[in-house]
């Protein structure tokens, strides 16, 4: 059975709640699935991963949230190369803050390219000004992203 991590970047839990939220979708697809809300970057490289998908809220103005920068940090500074990886990415922000909107999720989106890893499909963004619950877009955005992408192993 592939495996599918899920790697969380939250401060108050709603980006740690779409991954939840999302993690039954991936297993009727065929997936044993995993979810890192403390992730490292040996989370990542250390064992097999078939398909990742990161959950990532923004704080402060445009910044990532303290429990994913030890892992931005190391994959900044150890430098893999991940050619191999293929992922998607839920953003979490709010629209109010203008130019740093879904900040973290834009900047972690570039790391893991700048790595060679391949973003499958578009990164979904949700503006906590016009959805109240983050995973009333992301369930939808999943469901599509799995079928868009032929990504049923079941």
């Amino acid at each position: 059975m592939p495996m599918l991590k899920i790697f969380v970047g939250t401060m108050y839990g709603g980006a740690l709640d779409v991954a939840e939220q999302v993690k039954p979708l991936f297993e009727e697809a065929g997936y044993e699935v995993a979810i890192f809300d403390q992730p490292t970057l040996d989370d990542l490289v250390g064992s097999p991963t078939d398909l990742a998908l990161f959950c990532v809220s923004t704080t402060g103005s445009g910044d990532l949230p303290g429990n994913i920068v030890p892992f931005a940090r190391e994959l900044e500074e150890q430098s893999p190369g991940l050619p191999e990886l293929r992922y998607g990415l839920i953003a979490l922000g709010d629209s109010s803050y203008g130019e740093t909107f879904c900040g973290a999720g834009r900047q972690l989106d570039e790391l893991l390219e700048g790595q060679g890893a391949r973003r499958l499909g578009e990164r979904l963004e949700v503006d906590a000004m016009e959805t109240f619950m983050a995973d009333d877009e992301a369930l939808p955005w999943v469901e599509e992203w799995i079928d868009a992408q032929q990504l049923k192993v079941a």
